[in-house]
């Protein structure tokens, strides 16, 4: 799942990637639509985009199984930043990594919400996620307020310096923006409202990790659907999309990525 691939379509120069958060929803029966995934990736998809899926941990193991062989990537929603000790309940990037998952995302706002994590607990789950091989899908957003407020860019700034770890890992890094206000409300920020961030967003990623901040891959991730995802996918400085209900449905998850066709 490397953004220096050769092969496919490019967008800013990197190889789009585009990857489900399906939260704390599915049972097996739920795989089968994962089965319809692996089989829609089709060699015209595969050459022009990534595409990942993070289920819940419960299907981790049989989601890995399912998918081996069809080049779609197997993630995790979460994990805790120590490698093993006593953490009743947790589950570490190493136990992920185990059970076949090559990514983790960390971070999200509703467990920076939900579970009050702060920038400081994402950068060391996202260095746990470095220290066993995953790549890490770090997210960032601002609220509505923080929105209405003018305050998006500092919101921003802030998260991404202080949830982003320094060091090698960083080439393994993914960051995805997802503003909270538009996280399953059907709602979207305007097309210029996108560009300004993702162009934030990358200048703050240039400006620290040179090079390798130029060749991370940065994600919109909100309310992204079929319907706008050509339109959101083609603007400059996104290089693909973090999906959660619509990754939910092969149709829809597959039509998000037939942007990239």
């Amino acid at each position: 799942m490397s953004a220096t691939s050769t092969n496919g379509l490019r967008t800013n120069g990197l190889r789009p990637l585009v990857a489900g958060n399906w939260k704390m929803n599915g049972s097996r029966r739920a795989l089968r639509e994962l089965g319809m995934m692996s089989e829609g990736y089709d060699a015209g998809l595969r050459a022009a985009v990534d595409l990942l899926v993070c289920p819940p941990a419960t299907l981790m193991q049989a989601a890995s199984v399912i998918a081996l062989g069809s080049r779609v990537a197997v993630g995790a929603q979460d994990c805790h930043a120590e490698e093993a000790g006593a953490f009743t309940g947790d589950i570490s990037a190493a136990m992920l990594a185990d059970l076949g998952a090559t990514a983790v995302i960390v971070g999200h706002s509703e467990r920076r919400a939900g579970h009050r994590e702060t920038n400081a607990q994402v950068r060391a789950k996202c260095e746990a996620a470095w220290r066993a091989g995953l790549m890490a899908v770090v997210c960032i957003g601002e609220t509505e307020r923080e929105r209405d407020a003018g305050k998006t860019l500092g919101v921003i700034g802030r998260q991404l310096s202080g949830s982003v770890p320094d060091g090698a890992g960083a080439a393994n890094t993914v960051i995805a923006y997802e503003p909270v206000w538009a996280i399953g409300t059907g709602r979207t920020p305007s097309n210029e409202q996108i560009v300004e961030v993702h162009g934030a967003i990358r200048k703050a990623l240039a400006r620290r990790f040179k090079a390798e901040g130029r060749g991370m891959r940065i994600l919109y991730g909100g309310s992204v659907k079929p319907s706008n995802a050509d339109e959101i996918l083609k603007l400059p400085e996104v290089n693909g999309a973090l999906v959660g209900g619509a990754s939910l449905k092969a149709v829809d998850f597959l039509g998000i990525a037939a942007a990239y066709r």
